[in-house]
């Protein structure tokens, strides 16, 4: 039976190289997507490990997840996570950062986070829980739900709670699929990302840039195709 699964990590840092401390995923049903919202998103199976690194945590990462090595003494080693052989999905909030943490699978990635930026185009904030705090009418609700963030499965089911609000503005979608051809759209910046550029719409960079920007063997594959189609557009 395929899976769809809402997945996060917490790890030994945020630059390479990362391991997992800690992976929660929750499955969801893989079928069509209800119009009841809360029905589509039950919980049809749940997953939360610890894991020992082979390597230091950082104090920075420990100030975010407040997971030290002496919780870790008696966890299995990380490399003995896998996702199940089945999964059709991975949906995630920076789904691409724990995608790598564990192991690049090939698996299809759904980001919450490239939706929300798409469908709340604004400078308010789109972290998980800025998000929260903009969906939610009730503030101590949402400030209750953020009380434990940066636990690995408190932050699966603060991504559930986003998700229902992403489907409920986008009605037309009903399976996963469409879902997964949305998020790539998304993750197609209008403007540049980074860079001596940043900020400047795709559409206006100068030409020498895009250039040297398609050249670069390491460069973002969203950021290309959005180059790409600046050439196509102007081709037009």
């Amino acid at each position: 039976m395929s899976q769809v699964l809402i997945i996060d990590t917490e790890t030994t840092g945020f630059a390479e190289p990362v391991e997992a401390i800690e992976v929660a995923w929750v499955q969801l049903n893989a079928g069509p997507i209800s119009p009841d919202l809360d029905l589509a998103l039950d919980l049809i199976g749940r997953f939360n490990q610890r894991y020992k690194p082979s390597q230091p945590i950082s104090f920075g990462a420990i100030a975010t997840h407040h997971i030290t090595k002496e919780d870790l003494e008696d966890c299995p080693p990380s490399a003995d996570f896998a996702l199940p052989e089945d999964t059709t999905f991975l949906i995630g909030h920076n789904i691409d950062f724990d995608w790598q943490v564990i192991g690049k699978p090939n698996v299809p990635r759904i980001c919450t986070l490239a939706l929300s930026r798409r469908l709340w185009p604004d400078e308010m904030g789109h972290s998980l829980g800025a998000m929260m705090y903009r969906l939610l009418e009730d503030k101590e609700e949402a400030k209750d739900l953020l009380k434990n963030a940066h636990s690995a499965y408190q932050d699966v089911l603060i991504t559930r709670i986003l998700l229902l609000h992403i489907l409920e503005k986008m009605p037309k979608v009903r399976t996963w699929e469409r879902l997964w051809e949305a998020s790539e759209r998304a993750r197609i910046p209008v403007t540049m990302p980074f860079g001596k550029h940043k900020g400047t719409t795709i559409a206006n960079l100068p030409a020498d840039y895009c250039d040297w920007l398609l050249k670069q063997s390491d460069m973002d594959p969203y950021v290309v195709v959005a180059v790409r189609q600046r050439y196509r557009n102007s081709d037009g």
